[in-house]
């Protein structure tokens, strides 16, 4: 993997955690896939979840002009979760899924929370240790 993706995926790692930081409906940011267990490959995709009290106030316009992910791709549902897909100049995808705080809720926990933690997370912005327990939660 070249520098360069590695600068491009951290400054956009630092812009999320920045904005997150500043937004009080936020509960937590994780970093999952293959970025968070450090295999990610040239083609790799950024795959970020993102926590809010409000996931209404989210959707690809208010995103693309928040975080500055790129061009707009597509839109899915994941049970609890909305996905948003972008694409960067640089080629980068970004994924972000947004859902509820009781998303990473541990008792119990979803399956599909389960399995997207244990294929690889990493705490970005944890201000109620929701993130932290159910990364630890995975672990154990």
């Amino acid at each position: 993997m070249n520098a360069q993706r590695h600068q491009e995926v951290a400054a956009l790692l630092d812009r999320a955690v920045e904005w997150a930081g500043a937004r009080p409906d936020v509960a937590g940011l994780l970093l999952v896939g293959s970025w968070a267990r450090e295999a990610a490959r040239e083609d790799s995709d950024v795959d970020l979840v993102l926590l809010s009290d409000d996931p209404a106030l989210y959707d690809a316009e208010s995103l693309t002009d928040q975080w500055a992910l790129g061009t707009f791709v597509t839109t899915r549902r994941w049970g609890p979760i909305t996905e948003w897909r972008f694409v960067r100049e640089s080629g980068l995808e970004v994924e972000l899924c947004v859902g509820r705080p009781d998303w990473a809720g541990t008792s119990p926990m979803d399956p599909g929370t389960r399995r997207v933690v244990s294929d690889g997370a990493r705490s970005l912005y944890d201000p109620r240790g929701l993130v932290a327990g159910v990364i630890g939660a995975c672990a154990g």
